[in-house]
């Protein structure tokens, strides 16, 4: 019989911790996303592998959702098989979140924003996982048929059941995030986050006004796809790998969106950080931590060495503004 994992003692000196918003909680800078490669297709004992290297690292966030896959459900499982198998004996030192919101099951009552398919969809996750409680429950994204009332009432009510610790929303905008956040404080269950899809080449988030709306409201935020579904790497700087995802018919990166002016911007911010001794996945991860309403960066990965990579960020967080302007200029 093997011995039991255990992690390793020195996991807190490795990364530093950002409160969230105006909340007692604090987050890893780098948090690590479920979404892809966790699933019942993907092969068990590589997941284990990245969620005990995060861990050793001082990653103690780990953002998965009802439909996280593929299939959808499956990521939650497998999760619960790690947390089973190497984590009993450290729940308490681990954030763990869930999200509902997308098509989960057939019906009325499998996705958007409703009391019904939020409660449901958060008592079948809590089953996957083996859990009586997460540290976070989002409303996955804004329902603009179901009375924004409903949506939050029903966070509120996940809350203070107990199943969740703090509520967040992903994908909502300036304008709802507003309203969102005023009818919980009004309901005295603060929203503790906000999940924004914000990167070097997506930056609605700054268009739209969400950052100030989240200063005012006292909430964080932990972007994902910070890396642009792996633009924002060395891997497309001179063609496209067979293994990657623009490669993929049914990946989220299109092949087609790789155009030559696309790689000549890679180019060149991949030169801008070779020259401050980083990847370039590394530098559009410090460019993101740079907002000071930025609690993390929620990554994704499929191998360990992509963690080891998010989590080398870290060492040099600082931005010259100098180095701000270099990038802007690729980018217009």
């Amino acid at each position: 019989m093997s011995s039991p994992w255990l992690p390793s003692q020195n996991r807190y000196e490795t990364i530093p911790y950002r409160r969230c918003g105006r909340s007692g909680l604090k987050l890893p800078v780098i948090s690590l996303g479920l979404w892809h490669n966790f699933g019942g297709i993907d092969t068990f004992e590589n997941a284990r592998a990245m969620v005990r290297y995060a861990f050793d690292n001082g990653i103690t966030h780990f953002d998965l959702a009802n439909n996280y896959g593929p299939p959808p459900g499956s990521a939650e499982e497998t999760f619960g098989q790690i947390l089973k198998k190497d984590f009993l004996g450290y729940r308490d030192e681990l954030i763990i979140s869930s999200k509902a919101g997308y098509r989960m099951w057939d019906g009325p009552y499998g996705e958007w924003g409703s009391r019904k398919y939020l409660i449901s969809s958060l008592d079948q996750s809590l089953k996957r996982m083996g859990l009586d409680y997460v540290d976070i429950f989002y409303s996955h994204r804004f329902d603009p048929e179901t009375p924004l009332e409903e949506t939050m009432g029903a966070l509120d009510s996940i809350v203070r059941s107990g199943k969740a610790l703090y509520a967040g929303i992903s994908n909502y905008s300036a304008a709802d995030t507003e309203k969102a956040a005023a009818l919980m404080k009004s309901l005295g269950t603060p929203l503790l986050i906000h999940q924004p899809k914000f990167s070097l080449f997506n930056r609605w988030v700054e268009r739209d006004g969400l950052l100030p709306v989240l200063d005012t409201a006292g909430m964080g935020s932990i972007p994902f796809s910070p890396l642009a579904q792996g633009l924002l790497t060395d891997k497309y700087l001179k063609d496209i790998p067979p293994d990657s995802r623009a490669a993929k018919p049914s990946g989220f990166l299109k092949a087609e969106e790789i155009t030559p002016e696309v790689r000549e911007k890679i180019i060149r911010l991949n030169d801008l950080a070779l020259s401050r001794g980083q990847k370039l996945s590394q530098l559009a991860l410090v460019w993101i931590l740079r907002h000071p309403q930025v609690t993390s960066a929620l990554i994704g990965a499929s191998k360990v060495s992509q963690i080891a990579d998010a989590i080398g960020a870290a060492r040099n967080l600082e931005l010259s503004g100098e180095e701000l302007q270099k990038i802007e200029d690729i980018l217009k």
